[in-house]
């Protein structure tokens, strides 16, 4: 029986980042997963293969209309999805060899198959010829992601019907995509199609797009969405998905149905834990897979923890390092930490949308006063030089004390703006510490500026 200082079960973010943090730190760190590319969902078939796809499209889409404003002529346009797709894979097959590359550079023992426990401290291995390799740690990490959650009534067959894999590979742009699910994956892959050719139908059972982002700034997106030619039904309910031949049925209660060619299900995810044979150390589930967790990533088993996705909060890849490196702290030295209101979230659709911290919504439930400036790209002169002027960015404050509580974008290069408004939020910044930064200029930074200012009204530029 092999013996390790920890076990680490998954190879996502959460999980690689925790085993090298760990091996810094001084112990002897084996790491479990159950593909051969490392990375999990995020790097394989989720975070980075779609973000690879939204830029091409948007190359592609900006030749098609957009080169000409700049004084550039091109000839006749024509897409090698393709080459487009095999790109793609190269972007994904670079960085997961990277990461294999890391674990080798920290001496991470790794083992390839399925991880599951067969007792307090152990854990036994299966590869994919049914072969076991027994495991022992003083400590264990689960960090095996999330996968896509069912929709009750529809059935992904992995071709016509498919959730955001298949969506990254259609071998042809889909004549007309339904997607159901107005978050970010479902509007992300929506938009890599629709700029691609496809007719794009958004479909969401609540009442608005993008459940959970501030208000103004959804409405706002949905407004730049439609467009950009997506289209929209909201306070939809999907009852069902059949398939003919190549034509999808999309049935839609009290309304007429939907044909189309694919469907795309992007109904959020749920914790992956089934298989981990919990039940032999006692440890139980939520209904969406979750496992509870103290402050600290302890589960109620004693050694064993739990970090990213199968825990609570937002399933990001970021949020799932973060918690990664502090879990390896805590079980090295006793303390690590996680500041929790200054994760950031980013959909990566043109503008694109990120946010820190609090919405107007949330602070308004919890009766909080604050102030609130705004300032918008068109008053900028890097986002006019850019021909990017849509959207804008929200500062909003404590009315007593001015410090931060959420800061919000829509527009060009929200993704890397956000960055300033999630550091000055972890060092407790105020909207006047975040107005007298000198921004270089002329920078999209500097409408964060001027949104900070505007709290107190003193916006220059508006």
């Amino acid at each position: 029986m092999q013996q390790h200082d920890l076990i680490v079960i998954g190879a996502g973010p959460g999980g690689y980042v925790a085993a090298i943090r760990a091996t810094q730190l001084g112990m002897d760190v084996a790491c479990i997963e159950k593909e051969p590319k490392l990375g999990g969902t995020c790097l394989r078939v989720g975070c980075i293969p779609s973000k690879a796809l939204l830029e091409s499209s948007e190359i592609y889409a900006e030749a098609a209309g957009g080169f000409s404003k700049h004084g550039i002529k091109v000839g006749k346009l024509s897409l090698d999805l393709e080459a487009m797709l095999k790109r793609k894979d190269g972007v994904v097959d670079a960085l997961t060899k990277g990461i294999d590359g890391l674990l080798k550079k920290n001496k991470i023992t790794r083992y390839l198959g399925t991880g599951s426990f067969a007792g307090p401290g152990r854990v036994d291995v299966e590869d994919a010829d049914g072969k076991r390799t027994k495991l022992q740690a003083t400590h264990i990490l689960i960090a095996t992601g999330s996968v896509p959650s069912k929709l009750r009534g529809v059935e992904t067959d992995g071709d016509r019907i498919g959730t955001s894999t298949e969506a990254l590979s259609y071998p042809e742009v889909p004549k007309h995509l339904v997607v159901i699910g107005a978050g970010y994956i479902g509007l992300e892959l929506g938009a890599v199609w629709s700029r691609l050719g496809a007719k794009v139908t958004v479909l969401e059972y609540l009442d608005r797009i993008l459940p959970g982002t501030d208000a103004e700034v959804a409405a706002e997106a949905q407004k730049l969405f439609k467009k950009q030619g997506l289209s929209f039904q909201l306070g939809t309910k999907v009852t069902g998905v059949s398939v003919k031949k190549n034509t999808c049925t999309v049935e839609i209660e009290g309304a007429e149905p939907i044909e189309c060619d694919r469907v795309l299900v992007a109904a959020g995810r749920m914790a992956t834990t089934a298989g981990l044979n919990l039940e032999a150390i006692g440890l139980a589930t939520d209904d969406r897979g979750r496992i509870e967790v103290d402050d600290h990533f302890r589960t109620s088993v004693e050694n064993v923890y739990a970090i990213g996705d199968v825990i609570r909060g937002p399933m990001l890849a970021h949020k799932a390092e973060e918690e990664g490196v502090a879990c390896a702290e805590i079980i090295a030295t006793g303390h690590g930490h996680v500041d929790y209101n200054a994760i950031p979230s980013v959909a990566y659709t043109h503008p694109e949308i990120a946010a820190v911290g609090q919405t107007e919504e949330q602070l308004k439930e919890a009766g909080i006063a604050y102030k609130k400036g705004v300032f918008h790209f068109r008053g900028n002169g890097r986002a006019r030089a850019l021909n990017q002027t849509d959207g804008f960015v929200k500062v909003l404050s404590d009315a007593e004390t001015d410090r931060l509580l959420g800061v919000h974008i829509i527009g060009p290069r929200a993704g890397d703006l956000i960055a300033e408004a999630a550091t000055a939020m972890t060092f407790h910044a105020s909207a006047e510490d975040l107005a007298r930064a000198c921004h270089a200029h002329p920078t999209l930074s500097e409408v964060l500026k001027e949104a900070a200012l505007a709290v107190d009204g003193r916006a220059l530029h508006a």
